[in-house]
């Protein structure tokens, strides 16, 4: 059986992060995966990248984590591969098939609509998945869907709820969409990951006492 991670971030280039990517891969590797997708959040998400910088310059900077998991990834026997999340007013859209060189030459991606987004990924053969559809936080204005402009979704994610996989799931079998998952190691839950748990499992138990 062979295992990848296909939603993964370093501290090089998501604001969220904590671990580098050296330390990604050392510890997928150990966990017995066969490899990994670096998806650092993109300029309109929660990236740690400048925005004042020139274009080159924060690409060179946002692809710095993939290239250090890359580097010690295969030392160690671990497939890495890039890939990108770029978010949407709340929503996230991992992207997958493109490089570097691709970013590089394509600045425009940065003022893309979700439309455009994937009409131009998949011009190039790339792939859009839209990742945890229905997780409920409270940086996330509103649940919506995009089943014809994705080519996938991310149908388990380990920092959702089960019922927000479970409404993900349905989604992807009622359009015939082709699913991935984030299995996201325990031991990489980051901080703004249980800020927003925390934030959640509050307003669930207010919405609770406020009935009983």
């Amino acid at each position: 059986m062979y295992k990848y991670e296909t939603h993964l971030h370093t501290k090089h280039g998501s604001a969220c992060a904590t671990i580098s990517g050296k330390g990604q891969a050392l510890e997928y590797k150990h966990a017995g995966y066969t490899g990994i997708i670096v998806t650092e959040h993109f300029f309109r998400g929660n990236t740690c990248i400048p925005k004042d910088l020139p274009w080159e310059e924060r690409i060179d900077l946002f692809c710095r984590g993939y290239e250090e998991a890359k580097y010690y990834g295969d030392k160690i026997g671990l497939q890495v591969f890039f890939g990108w999340e770029e978010t949407y007013d709340g929503q996230d859209f991992l992207v997958y098939g493109l490089d570097k060189e691709w970013l590089l030459n394509h600045p425009e991606v940065e003022h893309w609509t979700i439309k455009e987004q994937f009409l131009e990924v998949s011009k190039y053969g790339g792939m859009v998945i839209h990742a945890h559809p229905f997780r409920d936080r409270p940086y996330i204005p509103k649940i919506r869907l995009f089943p014809k402009q994705v080519h996938g979704v991310e149908v388990y994610n380990a920092g959702n709820y089960n019922e927000e996989n479970e409404r993900a799931y349905m989604y992807a079998k009622q359009y015939n969409l082709p699913t991935v998952s984030y299995t996201h190691l325990r031991a990489h839950e980051t901080r703004h990951d249980l800020v927003c748990r925390l934030l959640l499992e509050k307003k669930k138990r207010r919405a609770v006492s406020a009935f009983t």
